[in-house]
C-alpha cells in the first residue's frame, strides 16, 4: 500500500508546518528559560507554600511515560512474544526521550542548575532525592544502550547480550516510578500523598499512559507509511493499557473510601479541595472531574468489545486515557498535595506564562528529536519504509472481517474434510 501521489504534497506541507511550529515552541521555551535564569524563580508562581508546580508535575508524568518501555521489553524478552519485536525500537525511543525530558523539568525547577552537582559531589544515601536521581540516570543510560541494540538488531548484527541487558532494564523501569512515589509518600505533613498505595497507583498510571502514547505514535507512523509495529502488538498494548487504567481507577477509589470513611481531616480536606473546593478555592475542581470523566469514558469503550473494535472510538479512548493521566499527574496530583497546608491555609496555583513557555519548549524539543529519529527507522532493501502485510498492519486497526456468512469459506472447510 502506497500513499497516492496526489496526497503526498499535502502530507509534506502539513509536516513542514508542524515542524515549524515545534521549532517555534522550542525557541519560545529557550527564551522563557533565559528570562527565568536571569531574573530567578520569582518569575514563576512558585512560593514557599507551593514549592513544586508545573515543572515537577510534568516530571512526575514523564517518568511514567519513560517506564513505558517495560511494557514492550517484558513480554518480548521474558514471555518470548514475537508480536512485540517491531515495537521494541519505538518503546526504547520513547523511553529515552521521555526520561530526558523529565530530567530537564528537574533542571529548570532548580533555579540554579549548578545545584544539581550537589547530588553528585555530596551523595546522601539517606535521601530519596539521591536515589531518584540514581535510578533515573541509570535507567536512561540502559534505555539508550537498548535503543542502540534495537537499531543494530534491525541491521542483523550480533546481539548475544541484548536479552541480559533488557532483563536488567526491567527492574530499573519499575524502580524509577517506585522511588518517585516514595519521595511523595514519605512526607508526613502532606496527608494527600501519604498513602501506601501511591507506588502501585503510580505504576498503574505509568502502564496506562505509556502504552497509550505508544499506540498513538504507532498509528501515526503507520498512516504516514514510515513504520508499522503490527496490529497484534497494538492489540496487546491496548489490553495492557486497559487493565492498567482499570487498576489505577480502582486504587483511586480505595483512597477516596479510606479518606472519607476514616474521617481523617487532612485526607478528607485534600479530596474536598480537588472535587468540591475548599474555603472558596475551586482551581482544580474542573480539572479533577475532567480527568475522572475522560478515564471513565475511555474504560467504557475499551471494555466493550464492539466499541473497541471501531477504529475511531479505539483511538479516541486511547487519547482519553493519555489525557486523563496527564491531567491527573501533570497538574492535579502535585499541586493539590500542598492544600491545605500544615497550618490550614489554602492557596490556588496558576502557572505563569514563563512556566508554560518552558514546559511547551521541553515537549516541543522532545517531539523534534522523535521526528528526527523517525528518519532512521528500518527500511526495506529497496529503500522504502519497512511494511507488514495489510492484514497485519496497524493502518486499519480493526478486527478481521467475519467469515461466518461467506459461502466460499464453507466450501474450503468441506474440501479440507
Amino acid at each position: 500500500m502506497t500513499v497516492p501521489e496526489s496526497r503526498r504534497p499535502h502530507h509534506v506541507a502539513f509536516a513542514r508546518i508542524g515542524l515549524g511550529l515545534l521549532v517555534a515552541l522550542a525557541l519560545l521555551g529557550a527564551a522563557a528559560y533565559g528570562v527565568q535564569a536571569e531574573r530567578g524563580l520569582g518569575e514563576t508562581d512558585l512560593s514557599r507554600e507551593m514549592p513544586w508546580g508545573l515543572y515537577i508535575s510534568q516530571f512526575t508524568f514523564l517518568v511514567g511515560v519513560g517506564a513505558s518501555a517495560v511494557t514492550v521489553l517484558l513480554p518480548y524478552y521474558v514471555h518470548r512474544q514475537q508480536a512485540f519485536a517491531r515495537a521494541l525500537m519505538l518503546g526504547e525511543l520513547v523511553a529515552v526521550i521521555a526520561v530526558a525530558q523529565a530530567m530537564l523539568c528537574v533542571f529548570v525547577d532548580l533555579g540554579r542548575p549548578s545545584r544539581l552537582l550537589n547530588v553528585i559531589l555530596f551523595p546522601a544515601p539517606t535521601s530519596l532525592m539521591f536515589w531518584d536521581f540514581l535510578t533515573l540516570a541509570g535507567y536512561w543510560v540502559l534505555s539508550l544502550v537498548g535503543l542502540g541494540l534495537a537499531w543494530s538488531e534491525r541491521a542483523r548484527s550480533s546481539l548475544g547480550w541484548s536479552r541480559p541487558l533488557a532483563l536488567a532494564t526491567i527492574p530499573w523501569a519499575f524502580g524509577i516510578h517506585i522511588v518517585t512515589a516514595l519521595l511523595y509518600a514519605g512526607l508526613a505533613a502532606r496527608p494527600g500523598w501519604m498513602t501506601a498505595v501511591l507506588a502501585p497507583r503510580f505504576l498503574a498510571t505509568a502502564f496506562a499512559s505509556g502504552p497509550a502514547l505508544l499506540i498513538l505514535l504507532a498509528g501515526v507512523l503507520a498512516r504516514t507509511r514510515r513504520f508499522d509495529v503490527g496490529r497484534e502488538a497494538v492489540a496487546r498494548l491496548t489490553t495492557i493499557m486497559t487493565y492498567a487504567a482499570l487498576t489505577s481507577a480502582f486504587l483511586a477509589l480505595l483512597e477516596v473510601f479510606t479518606a472519607l470513611y476514616s474521617g481523617e481531616p487532612g485526607a478528607s480536606d485534600h479530596l474536598a479541595y480537588l472535587y468540591v473546593g475548599l474555603d472558596g478555592h475551586f482551581g482544580l475542581v474542573p480539572w479533577a472531574y475532567a480527568s475522572g470523566g475522560l478515564l471513565a469514558l475511555a474504560l467504557v469503550v475499551l471494555l466493550v468489545p464492539r466499541l473497541r473494535a471501531r477504529t475511531g472510538l479505539a483511538y479516541g479512548a486511547t487519547a482519553a486515557v493519555l489525557a486523563a493521566v496527564l491531567i491527573d499527574k501533570g497538574l492535579c496530583f502535585v499541586t493539590s498535595g500542598f492544600n491545605p497546608s500544615p497550618l490550614g491555609y489554602v492557596r490556588d496555583y496558576r502557572p505563569s506564562l514563563i512556566e508554560l513557555g518552558i514546559v511547551a519548549g521541553i515537549y516541543a524539543s522532545g517531539a523534534l528529536v522523535f521526528a528526527g529519529a523517525c528518519r532512521w527507522l528500518p527500511v526495506d532493501r529497496d529503500g522504502e519504509p519497512a511494511r507488514l502485510p495489510e492484514e497485519q498492519s496497524v493502518y486499519a486497526w480493526k478486527l478481521p472481517t467475519s467469515t461466518a456468512h461467506r459461502p466460499d469459506m464453507a466450501k474450503v472447510a468441506l474440501s479440507e474434510k
